[in-house]
């Protein structure tokens, strides 16, 4: 079958993986991008309150994550992808002052349950044993019918699947929650290292992605909003640009990725994802102590999680609805707080920057993953991606790349 152009609607990671994997092949990409510019939720930025770069939130992959791998090899960024050599994952109890460190082995067999040095303190192997239940993937809430009680919760796993899942626990989706389980831990600590994009984002996932795209010929238009799209006899046939409409010709091929909210606008019975949750992020220009862990667990505080940058150190909040209407300088305070109690510095707060996300991502839950789309949809020449689509994760960067995969995969079939 021969494929004329191939256009990419929306240049968020979903977009810019299916555009990475197409241009490889040899085909001739346009990429439309509504914004100024490109990597949608994954982006990076100057903020003139900071004198410095920074990222619009964090974002934590893992070495197993292989749609990320492939994706950051071919466009030859995957040094800019940074992590240990082994799984560590470190916390601190900001009430009491504890630190620990689960450490998965390498292999896929988890001897590592047996190591009172290796698992969550003050837990037994007994404990891991009736985590069982969570690893089947029957699409019910997490908490349906699982008692989450003990340290291994509230210490590990409670925290774990609330940023994997950017929802509560209590009310997430067993069936994603057992997908990330099993594409991490079940496959051993050499799958689980995680990875953080260094210095920024946009090195890691955008900018090298931008030059491979303009070396393999493939067009990129910004501040290009695709307003309508037109339908006739079982096909897409053109893309309305307000004013500037595009007619598609029989061999073309078309991928959108846009949010969806605005997916389900422009393709007629769509039914998408309709519940979010937020992420609410804080930026401080400070440098952490380097005996600081580049990534760390925060238990009992407003933080989640702390990142440390060689010029900067930043916060997560997951499913952070709550925190939304807060005054900036007051979340400002309470997590600087929290950084201090963490790192057990004393330093008045220095230039900060919060960043709210209302829709971060689409609720984690048994009933919005069913509202989930596949790839093909009953357009012949149409394909969805995106974080939001049938991956079998919750919106992560690997999910929102296999999406890319997966609709490029289609087209070239």
């Amino acid at each position: 079958m021969t494929i004329g152009a191939i256009h990419i609607i929306g240049a968020g990671l979903a977009g810019l993986g299916a555009a990475v994997k197409l241009a490889g092949a040899g085909q001739r990409v346009i990429l439309y991008e509504a914004g100024p510019r490109v990597g949608g939720r994954c982006r990076s930025y100057f903020d003139p309150s900071l004198n410095q770069t920074i990222d619009n939130g964090n974002h934590l992959v893992l070495s197993g994550n292989d749609a990320v791998m492939r994706y950051v090899r071919a466009i030859g960024a995957e040094k800019n992808l940074v992590g240990p050599d082994d799984a560590v994952f470190a916390f601190v109890d900001l009430l009491s002052g504890a630190h620990w460190s689960v450490r998965p082995n390498a292999s896929p067999i988890p001897w590592w349950i047996l190591s009172a040095k290796r698992r969550v303190p003050h837990t037994r192997i007994a404990d891991y044993l009736a985590m069982a239940p969570l690893l089947r993937k029957n699409d019910v809430a997490i908490g349906a019918d699982l008692a989450r009680q003990g340290p291994i919760w509230s210490q590990f796993i409670d925290p774990v699947l609330l940023a994997a899942l950017n929802t509560n626990p209590v009310e997430g989706s067993r069936k994603l929650a057992a997908n990330v389980i099993w594409q991490s831990l079940g496959r051993g600590g050499k799958a689980t290292c995680p990875r953080i994009a260094q210095p920024t984002l946009a090195d890691a996932f955008v900018d090298p992605a931008l030059d491979y795209l303009a070396r393999n010929g493939a067009a990129v238009r910004l501040s290009t909003r695709v307003q309508r799209l037109v339908f006739d006899d079982g096909r897409l046939t053109q893309l309305d640009l307000g004013g500037e409409p595009v007619t598609l010709g029989p061999d073309d091929r078309v991928i959108l990725t846009v949010p969806p909210w605005i997916a389900e606008t422009l393709v007629p019975d769509l039914i998408v994802p309709n519940d979010y949750r937020a992420i609410v992020n804080a930026h401080f220009a400070f440098e952490l102590p380097t005996s600081t862990p580049a990534i760390l667990g925060l238990i009992g505080g407003t933080a989640q999680w702390l990142f440390r940058f060689d010029d900067r150190c930043s916060i997560t909040v997951s499913a952070a609805d709550a925190l939304l209407d807060h005054d900036r300088s007051e979340l400002a305070a309470l997590f600087w707080q929290d950084v201090c109690r963490a790192t057990k510095i004393d330093a008045p707060i220095p230039a900060w920057q919060i960043v709210k996300e209302r829709r971060a991502t689409f609720a984690a839950t048994p009933a919005q993953n069913a509202r989930r789309p596949k790839t093909r949809t009953q357009w012949s020449n149409l394909m969805l991606a995106g974080d939001w689509t049938d991956t079998g994760l919750p919106a992560t960067i690997e999910g929102a790349l296999r999406s890319g995969e997966a609709a490029a995969s289609a087209i070239l079939e």
